[in-house]
C-alpha cells in the first residue's frame, strides 16, 4: 500500500500542470488535473471518483471518472447519489452555528440545560447514569471531538458507552457524541434534524440531490461501493437520520455545499469564525484508534486542533480546514484554504481512492499542511 502510494505521487509530479496561481486555475491546468486523476485512477484500480474545485468561494469546476457500478459499467455522473458519510458532521456543525445565531443553543453551555430530564433517565444513555461527566458535554465539546467516547460504543469490550477522558481533556473523534447532540436538538429544542437539515442546509445551497435520509428517486443513479480488495457492496437505503453521517449526496451539491462554507453564507462572522476555530487541541499520532494518549509533535507543528465538525490546521500561507468521510467502500475528502477561499471537494465509491488523494491534492492545491500521516497512517509515505 505504502509503495502504491508513492508511486502515485511520483507519477503526479512528472505530470502535474503548474501550481494553480493566487487567481485561480487556468484551464490546462484543470485539463491537466482531469487527466492526472484519470491515470491515478486507472493505475490504482478506482473504480469512481468525482471532485470538484472551489476558488474565492465560488464552484470553478465539477468533473467525475469511472463508475457507478462497475459490473453494468454504469457511469459516475456530477449528479449521481453518493454516500457522504461523515461529511454529515461537518453539515451538521453548520447547522448548528445557525441555532447558535439566533440565540437557541450556546456553544459551552451544559447540554444538560437544555433536555427536559437529565441524559442518562433516557433508555439510549442509560449508561452514563454512573458517570457525571456527561454534564460537562457541550456542543463544542462535541462538535470538536472532545468527549472522550470511543467512535461508537459497540467497539467497547463490553459495549457500553463510557469515557476514557474528560470531556474537553483529549481530542477522540466519535460519533456518539454527536448522537447526543442531536438527541439534545430533537428532544430538548423540539427540532426535526431531517426537515432542519433539509431547509436550513440543503435549500439554502440549492442541493437538490442531498438528503439526511433515503429518498426513493436516488435509486436510478445511485454509486454502489467498492472496498480496498475491490469487493463490491451495494448502496444501502439508510432509514435512520443521523448527525454522524446519515447524508446522501452529489459531487455538484457537495461543491455548492462547502463553497457556501468556505464563504460563511447563513452566518454571521462570529459564527463562522467559531467553525474553524481550533476548539480542541489534537497530539494524537493518528485518527483512529480514538482512545490513546500517544503523542505526535507533528500534530503541534501544524497547530491540529479541532474545529466544530472539521479539523483545522496552518502553514506558512495560513489556515487550512479539512473533512473527511469514510468507510470500508467510501473515501470523501474536502479541504479549504480559508484565505484564498479554494477548496477541492473528493468524493469516491472506491476506498481505493484514498491511495491517491494526497498526489491529487498536491497538485490541485500546490505545497500544503494536509496531515496525511495522521488521516491515513496506513497509506502515508514520509
Amino acid at each position: 500500500m505504502r509503495t502504491l502510494l508513492a508511486a502515485a505521487t511520483s507519477l503526479v509530479a512528472l505530470t502535474a500542470a503548474a501550481h494553480a496561481q493566487p487567481d485561480g486555475w487556468t484551464d490546462a491546468e484543470i485539463a491537466g488535473l482531469d487527466a492526472s486523476i484519470q491515470q491515478l485512477m486507472a493505475d490504482q484500480e478506482v473504480v469512481g471518483l468525482a471532485y470538484a474545485l472551489i476558488d474565492a468561494g465560488e464552484v470553478e469546476h465539477v468533473a467525475s471518472f469511472g463508475y457507478r457500478n462497475q459490473e453494468h459499467e454504469w457511469p459516475l455522473e456530477t449528479d449521481t447519489i453518493m454516500y457522504g458519510a461523515s461529511l454529515t458532521k461537518a453539515a451538521f456543525a453548520y447547522y448548528v452555528l445557525m441555532l447558535v445565531d439566533e440565540g437557541r443553543l450556546d456553544l459551552d453551555t451544559s447540554i444538560a440545560d437544555y433536555l427536559p430530564r437529565p441524559l442518562p433517565d433516557y433508555e439510549e444513555w442509560a449508561d452514563l447514569a454512573d458517570q457525571p461527566q456527561w454534564r460537562d458535554l457541550t456542543a463544542r465539546i462535541i462538535l470538536s471531538q472532545g468527549t472522550g467516547f470511543a467512535n461508537f460504543r459497540w467497539l467497547e469490550e463490553d459495549g457500553r458507552l463510557q469515557f476514557h477522558f474528560a470531556p474537553g481533556e483529549r481530542q477522540t473523534y466519535s460519533a456518539e457524541g454527536f448522537y447526543i447532540l442531536q438527541h439534545v436538538i430533537e428532544e430538548g429544542l423540539g427540532l426535526d434534524l431531517k426537515a432542519e437539515m433539509q431547509t436550513r442546509i440543503f435549500d439554502r445551497f440549492g442541493m437538490t440531490d442531498t438528503s439526511m435520509q433515503w429518498r426513493p428517486d436516488f435509486r436510478d443513479n445511485l454509486a454502489d461501493g467498492y472496498a480496498m480488495d475491490g469487493t463490491f457492496e451495494p448502496h444501502d437505503e439508510r432509514s435512520g437520520v443521523s448527525a454522524a453521517g446519515s447524508m446522501d449526496t452529489s459531487i455538484a451539491d457537495q461543491a455548492r455545499m462547502w463553497a457556501g462554507f468556505v464563504t460563511g453564507d447563513g452566518l454571521s462572522e462570529a459564527s463562522r469564525d467559531e467553525f474553524i476555530a481550533p476548539s480542541q487541541v489534537i497530539r494524537s499520532p493518528s485518527q483512529f484508534p480514538t482512545i490513546t494518549t500517544a503523542e505526535d509533535p507533528r500534530a503541534a507543528a501544524i497547530g491540529l486542533s479541532g474545529g466544530l465538525g472539521l479539523i483545522v490546521y496552518h502553514d506558512e500561507n495560513g489556515v487550512w480546514f479539512d473533512k473527511g468521510g469514510h468507510n470500508p467502500w467510501t473515501g470523501n475528502r474536502a479541504i479549504c484554504h480559508e484565505e484564498t477561499q479554494r477548496c477541492i471537494v473528493l468524493l469516491a465509491n472506491s476506498v481505493r481512492a484514498e491511495l491517491i488523494y494526497p498526489a491529487i491534492v498536491e497538485q490541485a492545491m500546490g505545497p500544503n499542511p494536509v496531515p496525511w500521516w495522521w488521516i491515513y497512517p496506513e497509506q502515508f509515505v514520509d
